[in-house]
């Protein structure tokens, strides 16, 4: 007869070779969380970057199935429950995408973007801080803006 420790290996196994297990620890995390959560206390209010940030990040979440990973994120963000439109979000972007790459978060498209056209710029990449980020940022022109800003 197998032993109490045996049982647990065996299940434990199966959980993780099944893909559930991983799945019961974020929807753990992600009830505590919700548990949790002081919902009395007001949230900052969600400027026009974070909310384009947060939804290319929910949509790279949902599209590879870390869904309460996702919605934690909204949670705890303020981000609309619904998300924005992907057309929107394009628009808002500037982004024109062909038909190929609408099978893919806008982040996947902006990323190899970045990468292939990188070389062109001698592997470097210029970075300026929001004009909202901007406002906040000390005088020192060498401090980049964090979340904090």
């Amino acid at each position: 007869m197998a032993t109490i420790t045996e049982l647990k290996c065996a299940l434990r196994e199966t959980l993780e070779s099944r893909g559930v297990l991983g799945q019961l620890k974020a929807r753990i995390r992600a009830e505590v969380f919700n548990a949790l959560d002081d919902q009395s206390e007001p949230r900052p209010a969600l400027s026009h970057e974070n909310l384009l940030i947060n939804e290319l990040i929910r949509e790279y979440l949902e599209y590879n199935k870390y869904r309460y990973t996702a919605s934690v994120l909204t949670a705890e963000s303020g981000q609309p429950e619904i998300p924005l439109e992907r057309e929107f979000m394009a628009n808002e972007l500037k982004v024109v995408e062909d038909p190929s790459a609408r099978s893919v978060p806008l982040l996947y498209g902006l990323l190899s973007y970045f990468l292939s056209s990188r070389e062109d710029r001698g592997g470097k990449l210029f970075l300026r801080g929001s004009a909202s980020a901007a406002a906040t940022t000390s005088k020192d022109s060498n401090t980049i803006p964090g979340p904090e800003s």
